[in-house]
């Protein structure tokens, strides 16, 4: 662009250029006041007077004409765009913020058309670019889980880039960092960081009528047994709620939700809290579900509960261990289970019947009374793991119990089965609830054989191989177990199950090898049938004397840490990279404890209490690591179960939530933006009268750039000693000194 324009002489300095024209009109105002108080105000003096000090001044500034070529350079701006998820909630007009922030998007790119503008979205860690799309379309935001303003601003001042001139944020002001608590010193700190103007404009002013959890206080940990407390503060804008029904729930695999507590909230000032208390028998991932009886005219029914994934742990396991006999294996695992300061052991040896007295009262058939009812009735829940050991059902009442030991299983138990001469089909379990739930299946039809009197040395699997479980017992005595007599006969691990050891000889019905050691996920607990009595050899035998005896507290550790859920145990360690938000695809990363010797894994998602078909997912291992993308879920818990080449298996459960954290609190918060704004010296406008906002005026740089003086300085001095020499005799002709 060619611009032509008149200018001062460049050697003068600006302050002898403001000095000069303030002397100027100085002497123009004395002029004035001299010839009014003489009451002489003759044209041609005052004419003279002027222009000589025209000429004066013209002859100090020794004007030139600048011919140049301009290029006119736009300020930078950075504009940053909340692209959180409390974005998408309605807003203004019946429209969501997002259709707000695009408008007002939209508004601030059309105000200078110089201006070189950088759009970035923030929500969680550092901005990134952002692409607008055009007015009409239906926008979705799925990035942030978080909108944390102060990490962005950071990331900014810490950019190597050209400084901006100033920074304009558009959200709805539901922030994470800085939020509504935050000082106005901290506010003035954090704006101090990028050292420019922040401008805000608000998406939104509207609160939406609506009822919500808006927060669970608890402790991501927690014990099985112990009262786990859970601080729930609730809010209401917009409805007539003086009080709510909270309740919490458990989630569980293959049934309804269980009520664990209820509480009622009283609200003030649209607020209010309530305290929970909930206990969770069984270890591992549990999920929890806090939620309120909503009220009518809620019009954001999502937030109406927060799903909780809470990791339990065990202080002690307790275990209620029944053998129908002794025999060397019922010593070894009763002197084993004693000998372990971490489990609380409670065992029965029952060593009579009634048909071995049968005059006898029934309180005296064995040593120590068996309390079949009190047990399996009412202590039942308080037992982690449940251990039945060459023990027969029918002679002691315990037929009628396993409906609901079978329960207790599905609902998160552990059940072990150790095998002998009155287990298995010879203890009555081929066909009962209770064999429902075991790893393997029975033969129930008459005259089945139940055990295999020769003797067996187990045979590892590939899977028993690389089982975590196994892996200590491994470690000691390689692929070497020792010569056993006899053996149960079990069937074909049930689907999801896994065998680890099978009979070298003996088929099942399908002609698999038969399994002698198996395990497997049932509902929410799991169980292990172990086919054989000889383990004690582990510690008293040749291999035991070469090993110190240490394999079979080696084979009980694994086995009992598995059934718990230890970490250390499991085929895999399976977490969520971030947290699952409903309607979006999330990560899930694996963990192999096959490290490299395996290349692939098989992810199976099962909804918890539900009937929805599962999502499969086939993932490739590198290193033993893997990075699964999970497909868009709707709202609600899962459960997912990674299993390996050879069929070991492990579970994840999780939960999916509508919006999560963002969508907690629906309440836009416009004052937060304008107090920001304030603090950094910028304006604060709404979404509506975004085009209204003032940016910074764009550089003029000349490319190219001619200068001639009008005249020269002698012609100038000149003109002006002439001038003021005439205005001289004008004065003294009219009298004036």
């Amino acid at each position: 662009m060619e611009t032509t324009h008149f200018s001062a002489s460049s050697d003068l300095p600006t302050w002898a250029t403001a000095l000069a024209v303030v002397l100027a009109l100085a002497s123009l105002a004395f002029l004035a006041v001299e010839l009014r108080r003489h009451h002489r105000k003759g044209l041609a003096t005052v004419l003279s007077g002027v222009v000589a000090i025209l000429a004066l001044l013209l002859s100090v500034l020794r004007p030139v004409k600048i011919a140049a070529k301009d290029s006119i350079v736009g300020a930078r701006v950075v504009v940053l765009a909340d692209t959180s998820r409390s974005m998408a909630l309605p807003g203004d007009a019946s429209e969501s913020r997002t259709k707000a922030r695009d408008a007002a998007l939209h508004a601030l790119m059309k105000i200078d058309p110089s201006a070189r503008v950088t759009l970035l979205g923030f929500g969680d860690g550092a901005p990134v670019p952002f692409t607008l799309a055009p007015p009409s379309s239906q926008i979705d935001t799925s990035g942030g889980r978080r909108s944390d303003l102060a990490s962005a601003l950071k990331s900014l001042a810490a950019s190597p880039d050209e400084r901006p001139q100033a920074v304009v944020v558009v959200s709805d002001g539901r922030l994470d960092e800085p939020n509504p608590t935050t000082s106005d010193e901290a506010l003035k700190a954090m704006a101090q960081l990028v050292g420019v103007p922040i401008h805000a404009i608000a998406a939104s002013s509207r609160v939406p009528t609506d009822a919500s959890v808006r927060d669970v206080a608890f402790a991501r940990a927690a014990v099985a047994h112990v009262p786990l407390p859970l601080k729930v503060e609730v809010g209401c804008s917009g409805l007539a709620c003086d009080e709510l029904t909270v309740s919490a729930r458990e989630l569980r695999d293959g049934e309804s939700p269980a009520l664990l507590a209820t509480g009622l909230a009283h609200l003030k000032d649209g607020k209010g809290t309530v305290d929970l208390t909930v206990t969770l028998e069984r270890a591992g991932a549990r999920i929890i579900e806090v939620a309120i009886a909503a009220p009518n005219g809620d019009e954001i029914r999502e937030n109406d509960r927060r799903l909780l994934s809470v990791s339990v742990s065990r202080e002690r396991v307790r275990v209620l261990h029944v053998a129908g006999r002794v025999t060397n294996d019922t010593r070894a695992l009763r002197q084993w289970l004693k000998s372990d300061a971490s489990v609380d052991v409670v065992a029965f040896f029952i060593l009579r019947t009634p048909a071995d007295t049968p005059q006898a009262r029934t309180d005296e058939l064995a040593l120590i009374p068996f309390p079949v009812d009190e047990l399996f009735s009412d202590h039942l829940p308080s037992f982690d793991a449940v251990v039945l050991q060459d023990f027969d059902a029918q002679p002691y009442g315990l037929e009628r119990h396993l409906p609901a030991l079978a329960r207790y299983v599905r609902d998160g138990g552990g059940l072990i089965m150790v095998g002998g001469p009155n287990s298995f089909v010879a203890g009555g379990y081929a066909g009962s609830p209770l064999g429902q739930v075991l790893p393997v299946t029975l033969d129930s039809s008459p005259g089945a054989t139940a055990a295999d009197t020769s003797n067996v040395t187990p045979a590892w699997t590939e899977a028993g191989r690389l089982a975590p479980l196994l892996s200590r017992l491994r470690a000691l005595t390689g692929d070497e177990l020792p010569d056993m007599s006899g053996a149960n006969v079990l069937g074909d691990p049930r689907p999801g199950a896994t065998a680890l050891w099978t009979h070298p000889k003996r088929i099942t019905k399908s002609g698999a090898p038969m399994p002698l050691l198996a395990i497997g996920e049932q509902g929410n607990g799991r169980s292990i049938a172990i086919g054989v009595d000889g383990g004690w050899l582990l510690q008293f035998s040749d291999l035991g004397s070469r090993t110190a005896g240490r394999g079979y507290a080696a084979l009980w550790d694994g086995l009992l840490g598995w059934l718990m859920r230890d970490p250390r145990y499991e085929a895999a360690l399976v977490e969520l990279a971030a947290p699952c938000i409903a309607g979006f695809p999330s990560t899930l990363s694996l963990r192999s404890a096959f490290g490299s010797t395996l290349s692939t894994a098989r992810v199976d998602l099962t909804p918890l209490g539900g009937a929805a078909p599962t999502a499969r997912i086939d993932a490739k291992l590198v290193e033993g690591t893997s990075d699964v993308i999970l497909p868009a879920l709707p709202s609600g818990a899962y459960s997912a179960r990674v299993t390996f080449g050879p069929g070991v298996s492990t579970r994840r459960d999780f939960a999916c939530e509508a919006g999560g954290d963002e969508w907690a609190d629906s309440r836009p918060a416009p004052l937060l933006l304008e107090r920001l704004a304030k603090a950094a010296g910028g304006s604060f406008r709404t979404a509506a009268h975004a085009s209204e906002m003032t940016l910074p005026r764009p550089t003029i740089v000349s490319a190219e750039r001619h200068v001639v003086p009008i005249a020269p300085p002698w012609v100038w001095s000149l003109l002006a000693a002439f001038l003021l020499g005439g205005h001289w005799i004008l004065r003294r002709k009219a009298g004036l000194s």
